[in-house]
């Protein structure tokens, strides 16, 4: 009974969803929805263009993907490679608690804190901009992306290193060349699901 009374409720959200849909579309042109600059539903003069919200999805996620992709697979690497057990012991808990903050708090730092930050830098920046949000969503998914891509390195096996090590390699090259290749699929991942939860 309860598996059923979730799969109702998921057809009931898609229902609502269909129906709203067709009722929005009976108002507003769908050319319009997709072709409009200009997204104003509370002015008296209405507007549904859909492509200042894509555009600023956009934005903010190519600059989130631009803070959170390097620091965290710089910090993965660290984690992997030069950690103590006892950091590594330390931090992935810390790492794991701050995947878990919610969206809102992050929104609420980036608007209250970062944006006035940034103000002092760019005078001319507006109270709402792209590249606050962006900061702080980069922020945000560092954990995300840290920990999954440590767990992939993790994984690799001490053979690969310990050969690599033989042969002369440095550990900084063992953990670029070697390690970092050999765990691409499990950072893919996490760049993947960052990039997901940015959007």
């Amino acid at each position: 009974m309860s598996a059923l009374f979730s799969v109702f409720i998921t057809i009931g959200i898609i229902g609502v969803l269909i129906f709203e849909t067709f009722e929005f579309f009976k108002v507003v042109s769908i050319v319009d929805f997709l072709t409009d600059t200009q997204w104003t539903p509370l002015f008296s003069e209405k507007h549904y263009g859909i492509l200042p919200l894509f555009a600023g999805t956009f934005l903010t996620t190519i600059i989130a993907m631009a803070v959170s992709l390097p620091v965290g697979v710089i910090t993965a690497i660290y984690l992997s490679e030069y950690a103590s057990n006892k950091v590594r012991i330390f931090i992935k808990p810390i790492l794991e608690i701050l995947a878990a903050v919610p969206t809102v708090v992050y929104g609420y730092f980036a608007l209250l804190f970062v944006t006035p930050l940034l103000q002092k830098v760019i005078p001319d920046m507006s109270g709402f901009n792209s590249l606050a949000p962006g900061i702080v969503m980069g922020i945000m998914i560092i954990p995300i992306i840290a920990s999954l891509s440590e767990d992939a390195m993790h994984a690799v096996p001490m053979s690969l290193r310990e050969g690599a090590l033989a042969l002369g390699a440095t550990r900084f090259q063992v953990a670029i060349k070697v390690v970092l290749p050999a765990a691409l699929s499990g950072i893919a991942a996490s760049f993947i699901l960052g990039i997901s939860w940015a959007v």
